[in-house]
């Protein structure tokens, strides 16, 4: 009987995660919160949470992917040019609704990388001061947009055009600026 108390006591603790595994505040922001509103959209449109249709629905989603997200399907193989498949390391464990934060430690093993994607810092269009952006940030924005500046070629161009814009992709900046 002892020896059974021993043994169970022995297997929960090798089948406890240990505190180094789990996932620290913060660390793969992008995986956990990619694949938590990957996850919600399934239960919102009642995709049947089989390895199939998750997978499907994943290289859907990635495919208007943008920015690190779509770095992210790269990684786990859901982008057409992905060299590496680990499709069915994200659709299995969801399939059986595992946490996404449980999800994207297991990625993280298998590609270290996955969780060192972070989010870019977003800037506020409301109180920015778009004359001392880099050129780099003003054309990111575009990029977020889903917009180019085709001729521009001066700093002024690409402000002009982000003022342009502005009403269209960020209306609740575009009013509370006083510049413009």
């Amino acid at each position: 009987m002892l020896y059974l108390i021993g043994f169970s006591v022995a297997l929960a603790l090798v089948l406890m995660p240990s505190s180094s595994e789990s996932l620290k505040e913060g660390e793969c922001e992008v995986c956990v919160s990619f694949l938590g509103k990957f996850y919600q959209s399934l239960k919102d449109n009642d995709i049947k949470f089989t390895n199939d249709a998750i997978e499907n629905a994943l290289v859907k989603t990635c495919k208007e992917a943008k920015g690190k997200e779509n770095r992210l399907c790269y990684y786990i193989g859901a982008t057409s040019d992905a060299a590496t498949k680990i499709i069915n390391e994200v659709s299995k464990p969801l399939s059986y609704h595992v946490p996404v934060e449980k999800i994207c430690e297991k990625l993280k093993k298998k590609d270290g990388q996955i969780c060192e994607l972070k989010y870019d810092k977003q800037v506020d269009l409301s109180t920015v001061d778009l004359k001392k952006l880099k050129v780099k940030d003003l054309k990111k924005i575009l990029d977020e947009w889903g917009e180019s500046c085709k001729g521009c070629v001066e700093k002024s161009d690409f402000i002009r055009k982000i003022n342009e814009l502005m009403p269209k992709y960020a209306p609740s900046a575009a009013k509370a600026r006083t510049d413009l």
